[in-house]
């Protein structure tokens, strides 16, 4: 039953989805429906106005005819009961009939015609025929029986006919006929005229309407068609400049607003090529001098890195000043030597010619390898490192040695501003991505350093003396490594409460999906969430304090 209204529901929701997204990405769409709205509220407001006055109109005149009418025959009616000379009931009762002849005659075939006997009428004179029998007593309301009793000049009511749909207007009053007493007098008018008319135009007016609303939607349609055309022409030529082409441009076409926007857009392009073009020809001089100056720099490197081996072996036979001034060239050497891979690494990097081997591994297995490798270098900083990897798999297609690195480089980060507390380690895995999470209680940093943190050649703090080195290039290129595949590298940070740095990698041609499988900030607690500890051996644990805690 769940599978079925999720499939419903999905069903409906479909048409939904599929409007919004044309609604959201068509200008022409939005612009054309919100006239057509706006024309049709317009044309209903003006229809209806026109209509109730036309209406009003044609029921006003009418009822000013059939009040003046039944006036006239109620006059006339009583007139003739006047000089009647009929005094038995057989004289009045042809009377009566010669009465109706002659008023229905009058009134003609629009009009009928009721007689009846008054409530307060106490003749004893039975004039039978004064009933109605024309089959419009139904019309005749209490009320108007009650207002014509009550001696009220000319009531008059709208009334439906029996029998039929057509509105009608009941008009009453009240004569005496000479020795059979009072009676009333109801004529009863049908409007169905005015309503044919109204009908007639109320068709005319939605005619009307519906042509001028298509006029308007058409007239809408090719205007907005000729001011988003343009519009529509520069977002493909900025799409395919984006893209890398260039050399597009718009169509100018005459000397109005749209050509000057073609041509100022098209200026703007050629500018933009130029100084692209320019800044391409300058990374490439700036790529090539930086390959050119780390290779280059290799065979005296070697030379010296030879020569500072010599020295450095027999350091114990110098004077102490000599000696420690072999033991920092052979330190510095090393430095030297790193930041020229990490040069020559980056303009791989920035030449696409980077190599990537790619391979099934369970990235938990790597980052073990590297924090057992970094335990000896943590525990002469008396720093404790905790590794918790979750129940499960976690392998992806990686470049091992890669990914490795970045690992490397944050464990490396994390021991060097931990401040002598814990730096714990994550490692987690959903259907669609694996995350390591690497999280110090240190320094921190702060928004600014956060946004700067993977510049390259940019430092914290540049005055600050390092333990371990450091080129000011290593989250650079563990970004840059994490870009290669398709992953993202994320950092958190806030002053005196460490920072985390977050690596995301895809396991599937999917790519990484809108949920991480861990986190970025998390507490020391949420370590412990996230997956069991995993234990060293005794000899690797550095025995430290406990870390600080967020």
């Amino acid at each position: 039953m769940t599978s079925i209204a999720r499939s419903v529901g999905s069903a409906l929701a479909a048409p939904v989805r599929y409007a919004t997204r044309r609604w959201t990405r068509s200008m022409s769409l939005r612009v054309v429906v919100s006239t057509l709205v706006m024309g049709i509220g317009t044309v209903a407001l003006l229809g209806a106005y026109v209509t109730t006055q036309i209406r009003d109109g044609l029921v006003d005149n009418r009822v000013d005819r059939v009040l003046a009418e039944s006036a006239r025959d109620a006059a006339t009616a009583q007139e003739r009961a006047e000089t009647s000379t009929a005094a038995n009931p057989q004289d009045l009762q042809q009377f009566v009939y010669e009465l109706q002849t002659e008023l229905r005659a009058l009134g003609g075939e629009s009009r009928g015609l009721v007689m009846l006997r008054s409530p307060d009428n106490t003749s004893s004179v039975p004039l039978t025929i004064g009933e109605s029998t024309t089959g419009l007593r139904q019309a005749v309301s209490p009320d108007m029986r009650d207002a014509v009793a009550d001696g009220v000049a000319q009531p008059w009511q709208f009334v439906t006919l029996p029998g039929t749909e057509d509105p009608g207007v009941v008009v009453g009053s009240q004569f005496d006929i000479p020795v059979a007493g009072p009676y009333e007098l109801y004529f009863v008018y049908s409007l169905a005229d005015e309503q044919s008319t109204l009908a007639l135009i109320q068709q005319v007016l939605a005619l009307g309407a519906g042509v001028l609303v298509a006029l308007v939607v058409a007239m809408t349609w090719f205007v907005t068609s000729q001011a988003v055309r343009p519009v529509r022409q520069a977002a493909r030529v900025a799409s395919r400049l984006a893209e890398g082409r260039l050399s597009e441009r718009m169509t100018v076409r005459g000397h109005d607003e749209m050509a000057t926007l073609a041509q100022t857009f098209n200026e703007m392009a050629e500018s933009l090529q130029r100084q692209i073009t320019r800044m391409e020809h300058l990374s490439r001089l700036q790529r090539r001098f930086v390959s050119d100056v780390s290779h280059e720099l290799r065979t005296p490197l070697t030379t010296v890195r030879m020569a500072s081996d010599v020295l450095h072996d027999a350091r114990e036979g110098f004077p102490p000043h000599v000696s420690r001034s072999a033991e920092l060239l052979s330190a510095q050497l090393d430095r030297f030597e790193a930041l020229l891979s990490d040069l020559l690494e980056i303009s791989r990097i920035d030449a696409g010619a980077a190599p990537l081997e790619f391979e099934e591994v369970d990235l938990a297995d790597v980052v073990r390898d590297e924090v057992e490798a970094m335990l000896p270098i943590a525990a002469d900083m008396g720093v404790e490192i905790r590794l918790h990897v979750s129940a499960g798999g976690h392998t992806a297609s990686i470049d091992r040695p890669r990914v490795g690195r970045i690992v490397r480089n944050l464990l490396s980060n994390a021991i060097e501003h931990c401040q002598e507390g814990a730096v714990d380690v994550a490692v987690g895995a959903d259907r669609r991505g694996v995350a390591v999470v690497v999280r110090d209680y240190g320094l921190g940093l702060t928004t600014h350093q956060v946004e700067r943190v993977f510049d390259r050649f940019w430092r914290a703090d540049a005055a600050r003396a390092r333990t371990m080195g450091g080129t000011g290039l290593g989250l650079s290129i563990a970004r840059e490594d994490a870009v290669l595949h398709d992953g993202r590298l994320e950092a958190w940070g806030q002053p005196g409460k460490g920072a985390s740095f977050r690596l995301l990698l895809p396991r599937t041609s999917e790519g990484l999906g809108s949920n991480a499988p861990l986190p970025l900030v998390m507490r020391e607690k949420d370590f412990e969430v996230a997956g069991p500890r995993v234990e060293f051996s005794p000899t690797l644990v550095s025995p430290s304090a406990e870390g600080g805690y967020l």
